[in-house]
């Protein structure tokens, strides 16, 4: 009997966790901001920055090295996902409309974007359950995970470092597909 319960339990466990039945970041999913399904296994082959994003901090700002990252590195495949949250000083107030707009209108942002979503606590997105035990969770906003094309979290940088900043550049010029 204990020979059966032992294997059970550890099953059990593994399988309860929050994110470990997941092999990587390719295994987990959004809402886009429009609607829909985005599942990050469609970025498979890409390297994928996932940012979680406020509209009213004082990191806002970084949305424009954001876009230019993406216009940079889109074409060697880099994908910037930008990820609303409210969880950082209610800086993200917006419906999904709103925010969308915001983004739009202030930064000419085009890269794809989830629905707003809580990215620390026990609601976090289960993304950010599995990449917060991976690599730490976010402190602030404007986190940003790096994601290798295969789908390995190969980085976490907090939000003072910039989309312009070498130590970001070098790491996404690393895991860019060859």
């Amino acid at each position: 009997m204990r020979r059966l319960i032992l294997p059970a339990l550890v099953a059990f466990t593994a399988l309860s966790s929050p994110g470990a039945w997941a092999a990587g970041a390719l295994d987990y999913g959004f809402t886009a901001i429009e609607g829909g399904p985005l599942p990050l296994s469609g970025y498979k082959g890409k390297a994928v920055l996932v940012v979680n994003t406020a509209s009213l901090c004082g990191y806002t700002p970084q949305y424009e090295g954001l876009q230019a990252l993406w216009q940079a590195y889109r074409d060697k495949g880099l994908v910037v996902l930008g990820v609303p949250s409210n969880d950082f000083g209610g800086q993200e107030p917006g419906s999904e409309s709103q925010i969308k707009e915001f983004c739009a209108v202030n930064f000419a942002i085009d890269f794809p974007m989830t629905a707003k979503v809580a990215v620390t606590g026990p609601q976090a997105h289960p993304f950010y359950k599995w990449a917060g035990a991976e690599k730490g969770p976010p402190k602030w906003n404007f986190h940003k995970y790096l994601v290798a094309p295969d789908g390995t979290l190969v980085a976490a940088f907090p939000s003072t470092v910039a989309p312009q900043s070498a130590v970001l550049k070098d790491a996404i010029e690393k895991v860019l597909p060859r």
